[in-house]
């Protein structure tokens, strides 16, 4: 598990990266609620940042993109999510 300044240094990447297309954008209002004054007020929030994880690890598609677009291994923004709150893995053993 990354430390949790760095899962918050990736999630605001994937932040800019989501801003940076209008669609995509939309989509992720859209599906977390937030209104367009949450992006830059809320920027430095860890939950906050743990959502746009989440939202960014619903499409196998989306995750690609962001990666090959950051360089990062594809495994990275799951590693990340689980460095924030909310983002611990349930083990049911």
């Amino acid at each position: 598990m990354p430390a949790p300044e760095s899962a918050e240094t990736l999630a605001l990447r994937a932040l800019a990266w989501i801003a940076g297309d209008t669609e995509m954008l939309s989509h992720f209002m859209n599906a977390t609620g937030a209104q367009a004054g949450d992006l830059a007020a809320r920027a430095g929030d860890a939950e906050f940042l743990g959502s746009v994880l989440d939202f960014l690890l619903m499409d196998d598609a989306w995750i690609v993109a962001f990666c090959d677009a950051e360089r990062l291994a594809y495994d990275a923004p799951g590693r990340a999510r689980a460095g924030l709150p909310g983002g611990a893995v349930a083990h049911w053993t």
